[in-house]
Order: structure tokens, then C-alpha cells, then sequence
């Protein structure tokens, strides 16, 4: 991977962790155009992924702090009730990945353009169904926060997009748009920190082949992009218009089948 590579695909990941177009699917496609060894990138695909996480907690560091300081005031009071709905939400990724993680790398982290171009086309699905239904708007529930956890989980798939599914899930279940996209990003902090850890772990690093300079343009490259996608995506969820969103997933998705069937 040489600079110009690096920096191109911090990019895509900083856009792509917020905006509902998946960013695990992107960085594959990237590295499948461009050609990168995967088994010789891992520095990259951690640095890449916590720069999102650190504009994460920068953007909404507000947030945090209220509820850091509710919480430890260990009180049943709304910032507690909040965090308790955070966790709630990151059991079901917490045991897909443990129960999913070998199978993951060997069907799509392999370059399969197929299994690939069909979760993008899931996406676009869950983001299409945000324009037909529309409930009354309410505040997150218990039981939100917990089929919101399970889209999350099945969004470790790459191509299907985590704050897309997460998204979309929410405001199918009527949850306000203003909150949903606050709700989403915070609950992954955790499970995108965890999932690199991890990686950090299983990873065979010495087959690195990426300078620490290269490394650190895609770091800084991810994190500017993911600060400015998560403002963004924040005030484009209170419009509650996602359709375009899904008609480029499904554009992705379609591109990434005639990859993968070699008709390109």
C-alpha cells in the first residue's frame, strides 16, 4: 500500500463508518480494486478503524460526559437509563462476533465480491423501507435498544452497513430521528474498540508490509473524514430522508456482483 492508497481508503472509511454505506464493505472493495494484501495490513485496517472511533467520541464528547457523570451519580436516574439501553444494545454484537468471527474472514474478508454486492443489496433494503414506514416518533425504549442490537449484529457483515441498519431499524420502530443517530454512533463505540482489540490480538503482524508513515495518513486522513460524516449524518437523519443512501447501495451492490461474476 503506498501513501496516495492510504490516504484514499482512510477516507472512504471515515465517510463510509457514519454514512448508512458501510465502511467494512467499502475498505474491501477498495483493497479489491486496488489490489492490497489483506493479510499484510492489519496496522492499517486498526489505525483506520479507531480514527473513526476517537471522531466518534470527539463530535459527540457533549453526550458523553452528561451521561458519564448521570451514570456515576449511581442513581436510576435518565443518564443510568440511557447507558443500561447502550448496553442492552451491544449484547447481540457482542455474541454474534464471538460466534461469527472465523466465518466472517473466510467468506468476506477474502475478497468475495458476490457475498459482498449482496449485503450492500441488504442495506439498500432496510434504508428503502425507512420511505414506506413512517410511525409516530418516540423516545428509544428498552426493547428498541434491543432489536436495535440485533440489526447491529447482523451488520457485521461487510457490506451491510452498521449505522444503516441501525438507523433504519430505529426509525422503523419510531424512535426520534433527532436521537437515533446520537444512539447509534454511541453504541458502537464500544464493539468498533472491542473488534479492533481483538483483531490487535488474532492478527499476524508480522506480515505487515505498511510503513508507520503510510499508516498514519490513513489515520489522519479516516479521522478528519469521519468527524465531518458524523456531524452530517447526525442533522441528515432529523430530515429522515435515507432513499438516496439506498440507491447508491444498490448501485454498490450491483457493481460489486459483476465483479465478483468477472463481467467487469
Amino acid at each position: 500500500m503506498n501513501f496516495i492508497e492510504a490516504i484514499i481508503l482512510g477516507l472512504i472509511q471515515g465517510f463510509t463508518e457514519f454514512l448508512p454505506v458501510s465502511s467494512s464493505g467499502h475498505l474491501e472493495l477498495g483493497k479489491f480494486l486496488f489490489g492490497i494484501d489483506h493479510e499484510a495490513n492489519f496496522y492499517f485496517s486498526v489505525a483506520v478503524h479507531g480514527a473513526t472511533a476517537l471522531s466518534t467520541v470527539i463530535v459527540l464528547w457533549k453526550e458523553i460526559s452528561l451521561l458519564a457523570a448521570g451514570f456515576f451519580k449511581f442513581k436510576w436516574n435518565e443518564e443510568t437509563m440511557y447507558v443500561v439501553k447502550i448496553i442492552i444494545s451491544m449484547i447481540p454484537v457482542a455474541i454474534a462476533g464471538f460466534m461469527l468471527k472465523d466465518t466472517i474472514k473466510d467468506d468476506f474478508f477474502t475478497g468475495n465480491m458476490i457475498m459482498l454486492g449482496i449485503a450492500f443489496i441488504i442495506t439498500s433494503a432496510l434504508l428503502f423501507l425507512t420511505f414506506f414506514i413512517k410511525p409516530k416518533e418516540r423516545p428509544v425504549g428498552f426493547i428498541d435498544s434491543l432489536i436495535i442490537g440485533i440489526s447491529q449484529a447482523i451488520a457485521v457483515l461487510p457490506g451491510v452497513s452498521r449505522s444503516g441498519a441501525t438507523i433504519a431499524t430505529g426509525m422503523i420502530l419510531g424512535t426520534r430521528k433527532s436521537d437515533i443517530a446520537k444512539f447509534s454512533f454511541l453504541m458502537a463505540l464500544v464493539p468498533i474498540i472491542g473488534a479492533n482489540m481483538v483483531e490487535m490480538l488474532s492478527g499476524d503482524f508480522t506480515a505487515e508490509a505498511t510503513s508507520v508513515t503510510v499508516i498514519l495518513a490513513g489515520f489522519v486522513a479516516a479521522f478528519a473524514s469521519g468527524y465531518a460524516a458524523c456531524k452530517w449524518m447526525i442533522e441528515l437523519v432529523k430530515k429522515g430522508n435515507l432513499v438516496w443512501f439506498a440507491v447508491y447501495c444498490t448501485a454498490v451492490g450491483i457493481f460489486s456482483l459483476l465483479l465478483g461474476l468477472n463481467v467487469i
